[in-house]
């Protein structure tokens, strides 16, 4: 059964952010991510983290002018000092949370400007985000997402993020993939895990239901199937990553709204008893 962290930024909105580490452990969960963590101090996310027995397992690094629109610097010209001061503060705040990985976001692709003519801005600051992280024993993660949710995002699709992985050609560098976009852009979701996980470059995987990006059991996709697939791939090939639940809670701000939506979760760790038993 696949690790399943708990998306803080999406999850319990009805309290504040300090207190969904609490939430997440009572119901269950064993590790978090979320957007950002730089509004808090690292001592008291780190407080959190450990009188809950959590897992931080991943964060956004800084993402320019998040409120007025920016969704990312690193393929943006003119803008290296600044995404590099952000990657500086990402790698402290992953050295003392205990945090394996950072997702950087690429950013919107500048009107008037081609997407080609980013890449090369893209792949040397991947580049050096990936060196700097390797230094602190860290992953740098890039991730494809759709037009509808991010308009104008730089990247969208599984096999653009692997290409930018491979030409950059740092191992600390991959790729997040999350079901929830890649359904929404492409499709054919289930292939593509049996095609990319075993390329050892899928670092973390997210989930959400699609159209509505509520819970995974809400919507066109079969996750159930899908978490089989991802079972049989992942025993194939080694692969041992953490789930992401990114998904809004259909039940929204309402009081313990999210955790009356985790019957898809209880659902699925039913199933994987249930699979103990007859092997047993």
């Amino acid at each position: 059964m696949p690790q399943f962290a708990a998306n803080l930024s999406m999850l319990y909105p009805e309290l504040a952010f300090l207190d969904r580490f609490d939430a997440a452990a009572k119901d269950g969960f064993q590790g978090v991510e979320y957007l950002f963590p730089y509004d808090f101090a690292k001592d008291e996310i780190l407080a959190r983290l450990k009188h809950n027995s959590l897992q931080q397992v991943l964060f956004n690094g800084p993402p320019g002018d998040w409120n007025g629109g920016e969704r990312g610097l690193a393929c943006l010209p003119g803008r290296d000092a600044e995404f590099r001061e952000g990657i500086a503060k990402a790698i402290d705040y992953a050295v003392a949370l205990d945090c394996p990985r950072i997702h950087v976001m690429a950013g919107l692709v500048p009107e008037g400007l081609a997407r080609d003519a980013l890449q090369p801005v893209y792949l040397d600051n991947l580049h050096w985000a990936a060196t700097e992280a390797a230094k602190a024993g860290r992953d740098v993660l890039i991730e494809p997402i759709n037009t509808r949710d991010i308009p104008g995002f730089f990247l969208n699709r599984q096999d653009h993020a692997h290409e930018i992985v491979q030409a950059v050609g740092a191992p600390n560098l991959k790729v997040q993939m999350d079901l929830y976009h890649c359904q929404i852009v492409e499709g054919d979701v289930a292939m593509k895990i049996r095609k990319y996980l075993p390329t050892g470059r899928v670092g973390h995987l997210q989930i959400a239901g699609v159209p509505d990006r509520h819970e995974p059991d809400l919507g066109e996709q079969n996750y159930p199937y899908l978490f089989d697939v991802l079972d049989e791939v992942s025993a194939q090939c080694g692969w041992q990553g953490w789930v992401g639940c990114e998904y809004r809670p259909k039940r929204g701000a309402e009081p313990g709204g999210t955790s009356a939506g985790l019957g898809w979760l209880r659902a699925q760790e039913e199933r994987v008893k249930q699979r103990g038993a007859q092997r047993a």
